[in-house]
C-alpha cells in the first residue's frame, strides 16, 4: 500500500529531476516545489513596514499626551481653578445677573463662564442631522450601484460619490453659507439662518462618500453564491437584498456608519461656517449652533498661553479625543457582534 506522501510511478521521473533554471541551492529532489529563499531587500522592507505601522500608534499616542499635558492645569492649577472648575462646566450655576442657574458658554465676558452643554448640544444636534441624511443616502447609494445600476450610469455614478470625498471642507461650507442657507430659509422660513439644519445637511455631503465607499464594498463582499442561491429559491431580487445581502453586509454597514459619525463629530470648518455659532442650549435644528470642534478653532488663536481659557480648549479637545475613541471601540464591538450573529447562521 502506497504512502500518502508517495508520488505516483509515472510522474517520479519528472519529480526526480533537478531543475536547471534554478540556482543549485535552490533545487529540491523528489517531491515538493523548489522554496526561494527571501531577496536581500526583503528583512529592511519588512522592518520599513513594521516601523511604520508603529509609528502611527506613536502618533495617537503623542497626540493624547499632548492634549492631557496642556488639559491638566484643569486640575493642577490653583489659579485656572478660581476662574473655572468641573462644576461650573458640567452643571448649571447661579451666575451675576442671572435669576436663575444656567450653564452658559462665554469665555471673555468680565466673569468668564465655561459652561459646556450649549457645546455638546450644537455638536450633537450637527451630527444627528448629518447621519440622518448621509447614513441612508449613502447604503441606498451603495445598494443602488451593486444591483440595480448598470454600464455607463454606474461608470458615471460611483466616481462621482466618491468624488465628494475630496471637495476640501471650507469649500462645502461656503456653499452652505452662500446658497444652502437661503434656500432653506426661503423655503422653511426659518428664523436664524444659520442653524443646524443648514450644517447638517452640509456635513451630509462630507460623510456620504464614507458611507458609500465602505457600504458598497461590504455589499459586493456577500459571496455571489447567497445571491445565487436566493435567486433559485424563487425570491425576489428586493427580498434578497433585504433578507440576505443587507444581513450578511451589515458589519461593514455598521463599520461605516460608525466611521462616518466620527468624521462629522470631529468635522471642523463646515459647522464653523454654516452653523451660526451661537452657543444655545436647545434640541430645536432650526436655532444657530455652536459646536466643540468650532469653538477650538474659533478661539484658539486668540486665547492668552497658559490661562484658563487656554487650558479648557484643551480640555475639550481631549473630550472630543475621547469621544470618538470610545465611539470606535463602541463600533467595534457592534460589527464583532454582527460578525457573530452572521457566522451563527
Amino acid at each position: 500500500m502506497p504512502t500518502p506522501n508517495a508520488i505516483p510511478l509515472p510522474l517520479q521521473h519528472i519529480a526526480s529531476r533537478p531543475r536547471r533554471d534554478l540556482p543549485e541551492e535552490t533545487q529540491q529532489p523528489i517531491r515538493g516545489l523548489p522554496i526561494r529563499r527571501p531577496p536581500q531587500w526583503h528583512a529592511p522592507l519588512e522592518w520599513l513596514v513594521r516601523a511604520l505601522a508603529m509609528l502611527a500608534v506613536l502618533a495617537i499616542v503623542l497626540i493624547f499626551a499632548f492634549l492631557v499635558k496642556s488639559a491638566l492645569p484643569m486640575w493642577t492649577s490653583g489659579e485656572v481653578r478660581k476662574e473655572v472648575t468641573q462644576a461650573q462646566m458640567w452643571f448649571a450655576t447661579l451666575w451675576p445677573g442671572y435669576d436663575t442657574p444656567q450653564n452658559v458658554w462665554q469665555p471673555v465676558s468680565e466673569v468668564p463662564k465655561f459652561g459646556l452643554w450649549p457645546l455638546v448640544t450644537g455638536t450633537l444636534k450637527s451630527t444627528l442631522v448629518s447621519m440622518a441624511i448621509a447614513g441612508p443616502m449613502g447604503v441606498a447609494a451603495a445598494i443602488f450601484v451593486a444591483f440595480y445600476a448598470r454600464g455607463r450610469t454606474r461608470e458615471i455614478l460611483k466616481p462621482t460619490l466618491e468624488l465628494l470625498a475630496g471637495i476640501p471642507s471650507v469649500v462645502l461650507g461656503f456653499f452652505a453659507l452662500v446658497s444652502l442657507a437661503t434656500w432653506l430659509q426661503d423655503t422653511f422660513g426659518f428664523d436664524s439662518r444659520l442653524n443646524a439644519l443648514v450644517s447638517g445637511v452640509a456635513l451630509s455631503l462630507a460623510i456620504v462618500p464614507v458611507v458609500f465607499t465602505i457600504s458598497e464594498e461590504a455589499i459586493r463582499a456577500v459571496p455571489a453564491t447567497y445571491v445565487e442561491a436566493s435567486t433559485a429559491l424563487g425570491a425576489a431580487k428586493w427580498q434578497t437584498i433585504l433578507k440576505v445581502v443587507l444581513p450578511t453586509a451589515a458589519p461593514g454597514i455598521a463599520s461605516a456608519i460608525a466611521l462616518g459619525f466620527g468624521r462629522a463629530v470631529g468635522e471642523t470648518m463646515v459647522v464653523l461656517m454654516a452653523s451660526g455659532n451661537a452657543a444655545i442650549t436647545s434640541w430645536n435644528p432650526a436655532d444657530s449652533v455652536r459646536t466643540l470642534s468650532a469653538t477650538i478653532a474659533s478661539e484658539l488663536g486668540e486665547v492668552v498661553f497658559g490661562s484658563a481659557h487656554y487650558a479648557v480648549l484643551f480640555y475639550l479637545g481631549l473630550l472630543l479625543f475621547v469621544f470618538t475613541s470610545l465611539l470606535n471601540l463602541l463600533g467595534g464591538r457592534v460589527i464583532d457582534a454582527q460578525k457573530a450573529k452572521v457566522k451563527s447562521r
